[in-house]
């Protein structure tokens, strides 16, 4: 069947980079899936002939199974200065990293796939199972040329253990630019076009684990320089009436109730209200635009102190009608307010003042901020802080009833993340680590962020994944905008999607077996896993879930 022009093919498991440059390892961790579940492997082709060929690519598998290609996406700075021995590859360069759909194929149900002479390249197949029953199925890759000739096969088996995967309860949130989406697609703000393409990119976080998702009250006062400006996106209507002897606001929501009923249609379970204050300290107002007597004003903003009187009358004017709406909606009890993005000490007393005037005003809301200060917890400035992953120590030791964690591009050391230079063992180690800690909530920045550092232009993530050199690439996003208002995912939001999807076979068990036995489970087979000590390896991980898939199948099978 093969022939001397036939390439190097291996195996590969979901956790490995193809670079076109390194020898992959083959994967020898037996490859198992629940019912409600997904697993992924990839397929690592070296074409050894002197010229590039096209390869149809087909699926011959008994279970739903699926095929992208692996594409290379270039990065100026990959990693930061700070590293740790567990990165990859640090050096400018491209890195196997957005998943693309194959174009269609000269032959029947053929996808077309470019094979280069003397590289590796990777076809990732995703195997997602509903109620299909137990057992073992192979999934049969084949690549012909256009003449139906056979370049190469593979072959994989895959074990679904007839158990269905419950729904997460972790809270997963990946801040979703919507303003972002409409400055790529050149679409006005809101309108129709924009909605169709928000429902698509909504649609995937929702696929892949997002529970939660951010809402534009007003323009994100974040990452954004002093005095400069985002697009304007505003999901709630304003209207003063500047004659009167006090402003006086009338609020329309509109175009809420349109985001409520698309998130909620597409299984978005929490939201996040967008920022009451600037980020790092909460010194400004939000920009937010108002008909002030028929002419549209920015009525607050960097010209706006965050503590002013004037400020503070609007929000006693807005926050209690929001809350009224929220509570018509049905999400007040799913929602969650944020004051300021990531204020650090010198900005205490400025964070502790405004968040004490919208607890006044927003009676039984959860305010949740990135805050990795310990002191906003222990002088009651924060209720609920969310530190970043490589300072969860202290709050830990305080033990912060219902914590959760973050991390951008400051945690480069030691802890896990997902920039492109970092294998992807360190994204998926997360979702263990969430588990062994009881961390009720993840935060990242990133979903979809298609501006420069501080939002000075607009980006092509295809062309700049660094945010201008601002950040690691991989810090900035998780999808690609891809044709047609559609997103490209990327191996990251994958290996993401399996971590949480660790945390609930990891839950399963726990409550079939107790969680001690889980815990043990765990150490034994990750070396005491903590925040900074983990394996960097992908073989010890997937053998942990492939013992916790056999363990839930074996006490199910006892029933």
């Amino acid at each position: 069947m093969n022939s001397p022009a036939n390439p190097d093919i291996i195996i590969a498991s979901s956790l490995q980079k193809i670079f076109p440059d390194w020898q992959p390892v083959e994967n020898k961790v037996p490859l198992t899936v629940l019912q409600n579940d997904l697993i992924s492997f990839q397929v690592a082709a070296r074409w050894k002939g002197d010229k590039w060929v096209w390869a149809n690519i087909r699926l011959e598998s008994e279970i739903p199974a699926a095929v992208r290609a692996v594409k290379l996406s270039p990065s100026a700075y990959p990693a930061p200065v700070v590293t740790d021995p567990g990165y990859e590859r640090i050096q400018p360069g491209l890195f196997p990293d957005r998943l693309a759909a194959l174009p269609e194929g000269r032959l029947p149900q053929g996808r077309r796939f470019k094979l280069i002479p003397g590289q590796f390249r990777a076809l990732w197949i995703d195997v997602e199972t509903n109620e299909e029953a137990g057992g073992v199925y192979p999934v049969r890759i084949i690549a012909e040329d256009d003449a139906g000739q056979n370049l190469f096969s593979a072959e994989a088996r895959v074990e679904i253990i007839p158990v269905k995967l419950p729904e997460g309860k972790v809270f997963h949130t990946e801040w979703f630019h919507a303003d972002c989406l409409a400055d790529y697609y050149r679409v006005p703000v809101f309108s129709d076009e924009h909605f169709a393409i928000l429902e698509n990119f909504i649609s995937a976080a929702v696929r892949r684990g997002i529970n939660t998702l951010l809402m534009p009250l007003f323009t994100y006062p974040l990452d954004t320089g002093e005095g400069g400006a985002r697009t304007t996106i505003q999901l709630v209507g304003v209207r003063r009436n500047k004659s009167s002897q006090a402003p006086d606001y009338a609020f329309d929501f509109t175009l809420l109730d349109r985001w409520v009923r698309m998130c909620e249609r597409l299984g978005v379970r929490y939201f996040e209200l967008s920022h009451l204050f600037s980020q790092w300290g909460a010194k400004y107002a939000p920009k937010i635009f108002a008909d002030v007597d028929g002419v549209t004003e920015a009525i607050f903003g960097w010209h706006t102190p965050g503590n002013g009187a004037e400020y503070k009358l609007f929000l006693s004017a807005f926050l209690p009608e929001l809350d009224q709406h929220l509570r018509a909606l049905g999400i007040a009890e799913r929602c969650f307010v944020h004051v300021s993005d990531e204020p650090d000490n010198l900005s205490l007393d400025a964070y502790r003042e405004a968040r004490q005037t919208v607890a006044s005003l927003l009676k039984g809301y959860t305010i949740i901020d990135a805050i990795s200060d310990i002191e906003f917890y222990q002088s009651g400035a924060a209720a609920h802080p969310i530190p970043a992953i490589n300072k969860i120590e202290p709050f830990l030791d305080a033990k912060v009833p219902e914590l959760w964690t973050y991390y951008c591009v400051s945690q480069s050391k030691d802890v896990s993340n997902r920039f492109f230079s970092m294998p992807l063992s360190r994204a998926r180690i997360l979702g263990v680590q969430l588990y062994k800690y009881r961390i009720e909530g993840f935060l990242h920045w990133g979903f979809n962020f298609y501006n420069s550092q501080l939002s000075l232009r607009h980006i092509d993530p295809y062309a700049v994944t660094d945010a201008d050199e601002g950040f690691p690439s991989g810090d900035p996003f998780v999808v690609y905008p891809g044709p047609d208002g559609m997103p490209e995912e990327s191996v990251r939001l994958m290996a993401m999607d399996a971590a949480f999807r660790d945390i609930r076979a990891l839950t399963l068990l726990e409550n079939l077996a107790g969680r001690q036995q889980v815990i043990e489970m765990i150490d034994r087979l990750l070396d005491n896993p903590t925040f900074t000590s983990y394996p960097y390896s992908d073989e010890p991980l997937l053998l942990l879930r492939r013992n916790v898939n056999m363990m839930i199948g074996d006490v199910y099978g006892k029933k």
